[in-house]
């Protein structure tokens, strides 16, 4: 039996080798760990979500509307000072302007007065140069003429000037008459005595801030959210003909003639706060909602305030039909209402007890009603079919006049013509358009406003909404329409500051709309804008259990080699 060698003896293979191990297998394994390491930034990149660059509105707009006021003062005693007249305006319409809440579009801080004062042909004062001495255009007119004629001549004197003016005449019989005309200027006419000046510049500043800049309205601008327009610049009227008994009778309309006479005016003046269309359509068998009752008395069936809010029947009135009405615009509804023959005549009845005049009512951002008896409220029983009545032209004039007086409502101007003041009754000249120049500015800085403070706030979530979603899509197209809403608020704040309403008008409905549009824009609903904890739990079931295979085998096979090298050296170091 041959002696073995010790040294060899003591290599066993459970304690030491004598090779030095190789690295191929861990090579391997590293590169294929490596390779999965490697590979995760392109796989990121491959999931990246792509955001455009957008610059948002972080701060309410500043808004301060300049008004331009001038009295002109005729006939008065020469030693009315026109300084001390203006102070005495002023300090009144300081005192209007803080009582009430303040409100966007009614900053006086850069209010300017001018105030001239005709003593007669020959004396005259100012204190500044709005309507200086010496312009004698406006000694010519006749205020003892009809409102209308004195109103367009003023106009002709005034027309291309952006300033609100109060003509005060003294003289011109008993009493005070105080009418305010289709544009910017109104006149007072009456006696007056040196001792009445505070009286005279109460009058003349309730004028200025009451009627020409609140819109003769106590509170002042309403609040914005009120406001009967779309949140896309557009209002859809939608005029109805209700027939709710078609057996009984059956009324039409030409709507074509009342469209182009009384509706493309209305459209037209409106053009720089709303993009207003119109649509028509006859309805039958259409009940209302509400009861009525028979009153001797006044000899019709009686619907009072209380009912009106059941008086529209939803499920019978389809009114809304318009394709082209869908989306933001806003729908405003008018009814005309033709009763059956089993509670004609019908009329509503007012809190007062008095019997409405014009027999309709509003509903706010609804819209409006008018109930419209039939001249003669018996049926025809010997005639089988229904009897067919188109109205005249006539009746129509009359019911859109009311249509326009509560579309005026709705816009929370007045209907009628008269304004009670602190200081008397103002006479209203209506105009032939449904709105006056004053009317129109008062909306046009109302609206101003509130599209302004609406495009705020929207562009505002939609800041808050991208920064709480960092892998929210964000097309170019919708930074396209965030940077044109920028612009244009800006646009809309330089043409208020300057006194421009209309086109501070236009540009701020172009703002509002153009948030709107970024805001809903259909690519940010998709679902590609998921967070990272989301993307780990789509991705993880594909790469995760591979990925745990490689760690494994990396780790083991680590291990492994440092074993086998630590009995290669242990063998080394008896050799």
């Amino acid at each position: 039996m041959t002696d073995q060698n010790p040294q060899e003896a003591a290599a066993s293979p459970e304690s030491m080798r004598t090779t030095e191990p190789g690295l191929k297998r861990l090579f391997l394994t590293l590169s294929v760990l490596f390779s999965f390491i490697l590979g995760f930034p392109f796989l990121w990149k491959s999931v990246e979500i792509y955001r455009s660059e957008i610059s948002l509105m972080e701060s309410n707009p500043s808004l301060s509307f300049p008004f331009h006021f001038q009295a002109l003062f005729f006939n008065f005693n020469p030693d009315l000072n026109p300084h001390h007249l203006k102070l005495s305006i002023l300090d009144q319409i300081t005192k209007l302007t803080s009582d009430s809440a303040p409100q966007c579009g009614t900053n006086n801080n850069l209010t300017t007065l001018s105030v001239t004062l005709h003593s007669n042909k020959s004396h005259c004062t100012h204190d500044t140069n709005f309507y200086p001495c010496g312009a004698s255009a406006i000694s010519a007119v006749d205020f003892d003429s009809a409102d209308e004629d004195v109103d367009e001549l003023l106009s002709s004197v005034f027309r291309g000037k952006n300033i609100y003016t109060v003509a005060v005449v003294n003289g011109g019989g008993d009493g005070i008459r105080v009418v305010v005309g289709k544009y910017r200027h109104a006149w007072i006419v009456g006696g007056f005595d040196f001792e009445e000046q505070e009286d005279l510049a109460s009058r003349v500043a309730e004028i200025f801030v009451k009627v020409f800049v609140n819109g003769g309205r106590d509170q002042g601008l309403i609040h914005g959210e009120f406001m009967p327009v779309g949140a896309d610049g557009r209002i859809v009227l939608s005029f109805n003909l209700l027939n709710a008994e078609p057996n009984d009778w059956v009324y039409d309309w030409d709507f074509q003639r009342i469209d182009e006479s009384v509706l493309a005016p209305i459209m037209e003046v409106l053009g720089p706060i709303a993009n207003i269309s119109v649509e028509s359509q006859v309805l039958y068998h259409t009940p209302k909602s509400s009861f009525s009752y028979w009153d001797e008395k006044q000899n019709s069936y009686i619907f009072n305030t209380k009912d009106l809010p059941f008086f529209v029947n939803s499920n019978e009135w389809h009114l809304d039909t318009s394709i082209a009405a869908g989306g933001r615009s806003k729908i405003l509804q008018f009814v005309v209402y033709v009763p059956s023959a089993k509670e004609c005549p019908l009329r509503l009845q007012l809190p007062n007890g008095e019997i409405s005049k014009t027999n309709g009512f509003i509903s706010p951002m609804w819209g409006g009603a008018i109930v419209l008896n039939p001249r003669s409220c018996l049926k025809d029983l010997g005639s089988k079919r229904p009897q067919r009545h188109i109205m005249s032209l006539e009746d129509l004039q009359e019911v859109f006049e009311v249509f326009l007086g509560q579309f005026r409502q709705l816009f929370g101007l007045t209907s009628d013509n008269i304004y009670v003041g602190e200081s008397g009754t103002f006479h209203l000249l209506p105009s032939e358009r449904g709105f006056t120049e004053w009317e129109l500015d008062v909306l046009s800085r109302q609206h101003t406003c509130f599209n302004l403070h609406s495009c705020v706030t929207t562009l505002g979530s939609l800041s808050r909404l991208v920064q709480s979603l960092p892998r929210m899509i964000i097309m170019d197209e919708i930074g396209k329409q965030v940077q044109l809403s920028l612009e244009a608020a800006k646009l809309a704040q330089s043409n208020a500051s300057q006194g421009v309403y209309e086109s501070s008008a236009v540009s701020s409905r172009q703002a509002r709309s153009l948030a709107e549009d970024a805001f809903f824009h259909p690519s940010i609903m998709s679902v590609s804008y998921y967070s990272f904890e989301h993307c780990f739990a789509v991705y993880s079931p594909f790469f995760l259990p591979v990925l745990m295979h490689v760690l494994l085998a990396a780790l083991r096979e680590w291990r492994r080699y440092k074993k086998e090298k630590a009995k290669y050296l242990a063998w080394k170091k008896i050799k």
